[in-house]
């Protein structure tokens, strides 16, 4: 596997970047914080607009395409040659304005004024210029936070979509952990302008010694295969390394990715023989970590697969659980992803 390396490192104000690590060259690296930890400086600092201690090219001349949180229109040219801009930065271009507007649905809107698109539109119009550049690199800094939710359900679809089909690869910003699960592959979290935690997606987000990772972001991730559908009560089987998991509705066939909250995730020295809950998996307890003066996390082994759990500090003293013991892992939901 070939690799992208970032090294990166500048002071703006009070605040400092310093970031030296690599990246795969392939699929989503999401770069997840919380606000002010420094996730656009280090995109600016990979496209060349934050660089004052070394000259870079422009960003057009390092074929990076960058996608911004508001889209970056010109409000004077139809959607045609808006996306047609980009395919000038780049003559050598691959792909043609139909074909790149057809892949994004917005083939309907080429002769439309930017004026009169919904957020969810615009923002796709400026996935599609940046895809007529033919980019080596995407950088996607926070595309949906200045949608509503309706909108960026209507454009989560493309991400999924781009993801699969293109081997550019994509750096995507986000403070929303639930983006992050359902795009990334690998994952780099930042805190304060330095890299606290970075690996796999399924490896990193388990972390519960991060704390920029516990709270409302504790969780796991899972790459299941559907089973079959229970039309009768409309759940769907998955199965998954460390077992089976049923979730309501219905899904689609090809294999999904699903995300577990820490909050979801009860646990029991003995399987309860009548329960609400459908999931009760065998578990190990492999890692604790304090969170809070109440609650701790604890990092539960299933198979080849992890999940977290959240619980009370009273209810770990209270069942004795430590490193090493077998528990039953009691999942109250499970959200799919993709």
């Amino acid at each position: 596997m070939s690799y992208i390396d970032l090294k990166h490192a500048i002071q703006k104000g009070d605040f400092r970047l310093e970031i030296d690590t690599e990246i795969p060259a392939i699929g989503i690296t999401g770069v997840f914080g919380e606000s002010g930890s420094g996730k656009t400086t280090l995109l600016r600092c990979i496209a060349g607009l934050d660089a004052p201690d070394k000259p870079v090219p422009a960003v057009h001349e390092r074929r990076i395409g960058y996608v911004f949180q508001e889209p970056q229109l010109f409000p004077h040219l139809d959607v045609r040659k808006n996306i047609e801009f980009g395919m000038r930065r780049n003559p050598d271009a691959k792909d043609t304005v139909a074909e790149v507007a057809k892949r994004l649905e917005v083939d309907k809107l080429l002769d439309r004024s930017t004026r009169d698109l919904s957020g969810g539109e615009a923002q796709r119009v400026s996935i599609a210029r940046v895809l007529c550049q033919s980019p080596r690199l995407i950088l996607m800094d926070e595309p949906l936070s200045a949608l509503d939710e309706r909108r960026r359900n209507e454009v989560l679809p493309f991400l999924d979509r781009l993801h699969a089909e293109t081997a550019v690869p994509i750096i995507y910003v986000s403070h929303n952990i639930d983006e992050i699960c359902r795009l990334s592959d690998h994952l780099l979290v930042l805190d304060n302008g330095r890299i606290v935690a970075e690996g796999s997606l399924r490896d990193t987000l388990t972390r519960i010694d991060v704390p920029a990772l516990a709270g409302r972001n504790a969780g796991a991730v899972i790459d299941v295969m559907q089973v079959r559908h229970d039309s009768e009560y409309d759940l769907t089987l998955f199965e998954f390394s460390g077992g089976e998991l049923w979730v309501p509705g219905r899904h689609d066939s090809s294999t999904q990715r699903l995300r577990v909250s820490a909050n979801d995730v009860s646990l029991s020295r003995s399987r309860a023989e009548s329960s609400t809950i459908l999931n009760i998996l065998p578990a190990v307890i492999t890692e604790t970590a304090a969170e809070s003066a109440s609650t701790v996390l604890l990092r539960l082994s299933l198979g080849e697969d992890v999940l977290v759990a959240r619980i009370t500090r009273r209810s770990l003293q209270a069942l004795e659980l430590k490193v090493g013991d077998t528990v039953y892992a009691q999942i109250k939901s499970v959200t799919v992803r993709r």
